[in-house]
C-alpha cells in the first residue's frame, strides 16, 4: 500500500514519520499529474502546495482548526489528506 492509499484524515498524516514526508508529497504529485490529465483540472497551483498543505495539517488540528483556501484550484492536495481521494 502506498502512503497516500493510508490517508484517510489528518490524524494518518501526523503519524508519519518526518522521513516519510518526501515521499508522500512525490506519491501525491504523481496522483494529482495522472487524474488531472485524465479529468482536467488545475494542476499548477495544486502542485505548488503540496508541502505546505502537508505542514498545515500537520501543525493544525484540522478539522477542529479550519484551513481555508483563497481559492478551490489550491484545495486538491487538501482533499486527498482528508480522505476524499475517491474523488477524483
Amino acid at each position: 500500500m502506498s502512503l497516500l492509499q493510508g490517508i484517510r484524515d489528518p490524524r494518518d498524516l501526523r503519524a508519519l514519520a518526518p522521513e516519510q514526508l518526501p515521499e508522500l508529497a512525490a506519491e501525491i504529485r504523481a496522483f494529482l499529474v495522472q487524474k488531472v490529465s485524465a479529468t482536467g483540472g488545475h494542476l499548477g497551483p495544486n502542485l505548488g502546495v503540496v508541502e505546505l498543505t502537508m505542514a498545515l495539517h500537520r501543525v493544525f488540528n484540522s478539522p477542529e482548526d479550519i484551513i481555508m483556501w483563497d481559492t478551490g484550484h489550491q484545495s486538491y492536495v487538501h482533499k486527498l489528506l482528508t480522505g476524499r481521494a475517491a474523488g477524483f
